[in-house]
């Protein structure tokens, strides 16, 4: 999967902010759950519309481990 397929930056939506393809759900949203302890679990509890394949692959492409 390549980044583009996972991640829409678009001016009509969120000024540019990078968000999760086909949703508002700010990358950076996942990113301050991550880095505050929350699991991708609670993450995908708080934001029903991201599925876990997308966040794992987002997550493989950017090299980054967390707690499933």
């Amino acid at each position: 999967m390549k980044i583009r397929d996972l991640i829409t930056v678009d001016a009509e939506i969120l000024g540019r902010t990078p968000v999760f393809k086909g949703t508002r759900v700010t990358i950076q949203s996942l990113f301050w759950h991550l880095e505050n302890g929350v699991t991708i679990s609670e993450f995908l509890e708080d934001f029903p519309s991201i599925s876990r394949q997308q966040t794992i692959e987002l997550l493989k492409i950017c090299k980054i481990k967390a707690e499933v």
